[in-house]
C-alpha cells in the first residue's frame, strides 16, 4: 500500500459489460493458450472489437488472483482513452506512468504506461504485460518481452508487420470483419471512387510510394477533395488521411476556404491543442466537421459517430495502415442513427487492394506470417479497370474475392475441374459439390422444384448450375426430365449464402 493513501486496491468489485459471445471466447482462447505453455499471444481483434475491453478483462482477471499488470501504449491520447475506460469499468485503482502525470503511484500493481516513458525508466515488476498496437514493434517493449518473465499478450487489428511471429507463438483472431458487421458492432462500408491522386511515376523507397511524392501529386486535386466530399458526404463527420503534414494542412486550409470547419491533428499538434480538438470532436453536434491526419488518428482512435473517411493517401504495399485508416469510420452509433461510412477514395487504396482486403474481411489471419506477406506485396494499378470491378450481383464497387457487400464469391471457371464428356467430381477449391456436372444439375432441379412455381424453375435451376460452375448448364437438361435426388451440404449452403445476397441487394436497392 502506498503510504500516503489509506486505502489498498480493490479489483473485486470491477463490473464489465456482459462480453460478446465472439469476446469471450477469444479470452477462454488465450487462457487456454497460456495453459499450453504459449507466454506471448497476439490477439487479432478488428476495429469494433473491444480490445481495449479484452485487454483489461485480462488483466483484471490479473489483478483478482494478486499479481501485477502494465497496459502499454504509445500516445498520450491512447494512454488517457485507456485510463478513462478502465475506470468507466470499475479499475479506478491504476496509475498512468507517463512524464508529469498526476496519477502516477509507483506501488499500484496497475500500470497504464507510456512507451516512450518506459524508454526511460525501468520497467516495473509485471505478471501481465498488455501492448496495444503491438504491429508497431516498438524496441522499447520488443527487447523487454524477450528477457521477462511475465506473459504477454499484443493487441492489434492488423499484425501484418514483419517479425511478429519471431516474437508472438500463438495467434488468437477475436473476430472477423464480416461477421462483425453482420452483428451491428460495425456499420456496412460504401465506397466512392473519386478524382485519383495520379502517381504514375512517382519516386518508391523499398517498393511504396515515397511521402513526398504522395504528398506532391495530392497537391494537385486538393480542389477536388472538397467538392466530392461535399457532393457526397456534405455534414457527415470526416476523418481525411494525407501523404504528410504539410498535405494535411494545405487540404485543411482548402476545407475552411470553403466554408467547413476543419482542422489538422498531427504530430505537430500540442498537447492542449489536440485536447481541445477532441473535445469538440467528440460532440454529436461538433461544428468541427472534419479533422485531417497522416498516422495520428489511424490507430486506436475512436470517435464513433464518424460517418465519412478520405483517403488521400497513395499506399502500394501496406494494407495494415490502408485498414486502419478506414477502420476509424466503421464502428456503429446506435445513439445518433449511423447507418453506414463512406469512403472516398482519391488514392486508389481500395481498388489496388481489393482483393487482400476482401480476405481479411471476411477470413482474418490463420498465421503472423500471413500478414507479413499483405504488406511486402506491391499492387499495381489497373489501368482497364479505374474504379474497380463492380459485383454482378449488388452492383458494388470495387469488388474483391468477395463482396464486401453482399457476399458474393467470383467463381472462375479455370477453378471448376471439369472436362468435357469426361464424369469428374465438380469442385470448387477443396469442397466437393457434386460427383458430376449432372449430379449438380439433378441437385439444382431439386431445389428448384421445390423452393420455386412451375415456370420460374427451369430459370431458377440453370442459375444455380451457372453460379457453381461459372458456365450455363447444357441445353438439354431440363428440370422436367430430371429426378428428384437429395441435395449435398455444399450445395445448399451455396444457394442459402445466394439467396442472402439477393435479398441484401433487394433491400439496398
Amino acid at each position: 500500500m502506498h503510504p500516503l493513501f489509506a486505502d489498498s486496491p480493490q479489483y473485486q468489485t470491477a463490473t464489465f459489460p456482459t462480453p460478446r459471445p465472439f469476446q469471450e471466447t477469444a479470452h477462454e482462447a488465450l487462457r487456454q493458450g497460456a495453459r499450453n505453455g504459449h507466454r506471448c499471444q497476439m490477439l487479432m481483434a478488428p476495429t469494433g472489437s473491444g480490445k481495449t475491453f479484452l485487454g483489461l478483462r485480462a488483466i483484471h482477471e490479473a489483478l483478482q488472483k494478486g499479481k501485477s499488470a502494465i497496459f502499454v501504449c504509445d500516445r498520450r491520447t491512447l494512454i488517457e482513452q485507456t485510463s478513462a475506460v478502465a475506470d468507466s469499468y470499475g479499475l479506478t485503482a491504476h496509475s498512468v506512468l507517463m512524464a508529469d502525470h498526476w496519477r502516477y503511484d509507483k506501488h499500484s500493481p496497475f500500470q497504464i504506461a507510456s512507451a516512450q516513458t518506459l524508454a526511460k525508466r525501468r520497467w516495473p515488476d509485471a505478471d501481465l504485460i498488455v501492448i496495444d498496437e503491438a504491429h508497431v514493434q516498438m524496441g522499447v517493449w520488443v527487447n523487454h518481452v524477450k528477457a521477462t518473465r511475465a506473459h504477454v499478450i499484443g493487441l492489434s487489428a492488423t499484425p501484418f508487420s514483419d517479425g511478429l511471429g519471431r516474437i508472438f507463438s500463438n495467434l488468437v483472431c477475436a473476430s472477423s470483419m464480416h461477421e462483425l458487421t453482420e452483428s451491428g458492432v460495425l456499420v456496412p462500408m460504401r465506397v466512392f471512387s473519386c478524382t485519383r491522386v495520379d502517381m504514375r511515376g512517382a519516386a518508391t523507397a523499398g517498393g511504396e510510394w515515397t511521402d513526398a511524392a504522395a504528398a506532391e501529386r495530392g497537391m494537385a486535386i486538393l480542389g477536388d477533395v472538397v467538392a466530392e466530399w461535399r457532393k457526397f458526404a456534405e455534414n457527415r463527420k470526416t476523418i481525411v488521411f494525407g501523404a504528410t503534414i504539410a498535405h494535411c494542412e494545405e487540404m485543411a486550409r482548402s476545407f475552411n476556404d470553403a466554408g467547413i470547419m476543419a482542422a489538422c491533428f498531427t504530430s505537430d499538434t500540442r498537447e492542449t491543442e489536440r485536447a481541445a480538438l477532441l473535445a469538440e470532436y467528440r460532440k454529436p453536434d461538433s461544428a468541427l466537421r472534419v479533422l485531417l491526419s497522416v498516422n495520428a488518428l489511424a490507430k486506436g482512435f475512436d470517435v464513433p459517430d464518424v460517418e465519412c473517411v478520405c483517403d488521400v493517401r497513395p499506399l502500394r504495399k501496406s494494407l495494415s495502415e490502408a485498414i486502419q485508416m478506414w477502420g476509424r469510420g466503421l464502428r456503429s452509433s446506435p445513439n445518433t442513427g449511423k447507418k453506414d461510412c463512406l469512403l472516398l477514395d482519391f488514392s486508389g487504396n481500395i481498388i489496388r487492394m481489393a482483393d487482400d482486403y476482401s480476405d481479411v474481411f471476411y477470413n482474418g489471419l490463420d498465421a503472423l506470417d500471413n500478414g507479413e506477406k499483405l504488406d511486402k506485396t506491391i499492387r499495381r494499378d489497373k489501368e482497364e479497370e479505374p474504379e474497380g470491378k463492380a459485383c454482378p450481383i449488388c452492383g458494388y464497387k470495387p469488388m474483391g474475392k468477395r463482396c464486401v457487400s453482399c457476399g458474393h464469391e467470383a467463381v472462375k471457371a479455370s477453378l471448376v475441374e471439369h472436362e468435357h464428356g469426361e464424369m469428374l467430381e465438380v469442385r470448387i477449391g477443396k469442397t466437393k459439390y457434386a460427383d458430376d456436372k449432372r449430379h449438380l444439375w439433378e441437385q439444382a432441379a431439386s431445389y428448384a422444384r421445390g423452393y420455386s412455381s412451375p415456370e420460374k424453375q427451369q430459370g431458377r435451376a440453370s442459375h444455380i448450375y451457372r453460379e457453381i460452375t461459372g458456365e450455363w448448364p447444357d441445353r438439354s437438361w431440363t428440370v422436367a426430365n430430371t429426378p428428384s435426388v437429395p441435395i449435398t451440404r455444399a450445395v445448399l449452403n451455396k444457394i442459402r449464402s445466394r439467396n442472402i445476397a439477393y435479398a441484401k441487394a433487394r433491400m439496398a436497392a
